[in-house]
């Protein structure tokens, strides 16, 4: 149903620092790179960083990435907070969301909140 999802980012070479670390844990890469947009995916584009030349609001959004495993979580949540991302709740099971539910929660460089979740 989802084609892609993009998010606007202040400073690019910042926020593909923190990405790059969490897509590379999660099996990911960068697709697409220009002076304004990154794009990360396995097979295609699916996930755009853009840069519109203004910053985006604080706590616009949240984005939730899809991992293999719990190991997987850890090594994102890990990965991004290395990267520049600031912790928004360490990994472990989310009960209030299902049995298997595991995620860690991070803030990227420009107040996005990425969840990494694993329902495994």
């Amino acid at each position: 149903m989802i084609d892609h999802v993009g998010f606007e980012a202040d400073d690019l070479p910042r926020s593909a620092r923190f990405y790059d670390a969490i897509f590379f844990a999660l099996g990911a890469r960068r697709m697409f790179e220009s002076e304004h947009a990154i794009a990360y995916g396995v097979t295609a584009p699916e996930f755009w960083l853009v840069v519109r030349g203004r910053a985006p609001a604080p706590g616009y959004g949240h984005v939730a990435l899809r991992a293999s495993g719990k190991a997987a979580v850890d090594a994102a949540h890990r990965a991004g907070l290395e990267a520049g991302g600031s912790d928004d709740g360490r990994p472990g099971l989310r009960p209030q969301y299902g049995r298997r539910y595991y995620a860690a929660y991070m803030i990227d460089p420009d107040g996005l909140r990425v969840e990494i979740v694993s329902r495994r």
